[in-house]
């Protein structure tokens, strides 16, 4: 059976961690198989947007598998660690919006690969957060760097110091998550953003999407010329010219991403 499984329908990307008997934890296999199908999203420019899910309905991912970290020597948790932080930066990095579908638990890396996603949505009632000072390391996929960023530094570092499990509304208030949905309108509600931004053009997108990931990690000045080159890559584009006949010839317009 995959450890990780990867479809595609509709321009979108379904990428769902199928670990379900151990809560979907990350071994070293699913993080190298999470790496390649991620790889190739990167490459695939009839994807226009993904979604990552758990298989199962207890967990989206419980985070490191610490079965396999008992056996691990201190080398191997080394590469461990090291992997799945470039793992999760490439999530980050895809030019393609992505949607973290919480159909349960998000603890540790399950909880950071959900940070390194565009949005989150998550079922009712589950719990979720960054746990690992409770097990006697720190969060080592970009968790300490993505949840200040999200919610501010004193609440990120009240959560990372406490290790505390928040109730999927808590992390709703707190401005983690875009909605919490009834477990069987999740996949639905994340389908329809992504369906909803798929209708746009895909170089407008992927390009709105780079000046505010990056623009958000300098000042405004350098943020405003980061936008400004990113602009410029849309105007020679057909899908441009595109939207303007449509408009002027009152039709949805048909945006093929060039």
């Amino acid at each position: 059976m995959a450890v990780v499984t990867y479809e595609v329908k509709n321009q979108v990307g379904y990428v769902t961690l199928n670990r379900p008997d151990v809560l979907n934890c990350f071994n070293y296999e699913t993080l190298s198989v999470l790496q390649g199908i991620v790889d190739e999203i990167y490459i695939d420019r009839e994807i226009r947007a993904v979604i990552f899910m758990g298989a199962g309905e207890k967990a989206f991912s419980a985070g490191a598998d610490l079965k396999e970290r008992r056996t691990l020597t201190d080398s191997e948790v080394r590469r461990n660690v090291k992997k799945i932080r470039e793992v999760f930066s490439s999530v980050e990095s895809l030019p393609q919006p992505t949607i973290a579908a919480l159909n349960g638990y998000a603890f540790g890396g399950g909880f950071e690969l959900a940070l390194a996603c565009d949005f989150r949505y998550s079922v009712e009632g589950t719990k979720m957060g960054l746990t690992e000072t409770s097990l006697g390391i720190i969060p080592g996929a970009g968790g300490t760097q993505r949840l200040p960023r999200l919610i501010g530094t004193a609440k990120a570092m009240e959560l990372v110091l406490t290790a505390r499990k928040l109730s999927s509304e808590e992390a709703h208030e707190y401005g983690i998550l875009n909605g919490v949905i009834k477990r069987d309108a999740l996949l639905p509600t994340c389908e329809n953003l992504a369906f909803e931004i798929c209708r746009n053009a895909p170089v407008a997108v992927q390009q709105a999407k780079f000046a505010v990931r990056e623009g958000m990690n300098v000042d405004r000045h350098t943020g405003m010329a980061i936008e400004s080159k990113a602009y410029e890559v849309t105007i020679p584009t057909k899908d441009r010219l595109e939207a303007l006949n449509a408009f002027a010839e009152k039709r949805k317009p048909e945006f093929k991403g060039e």
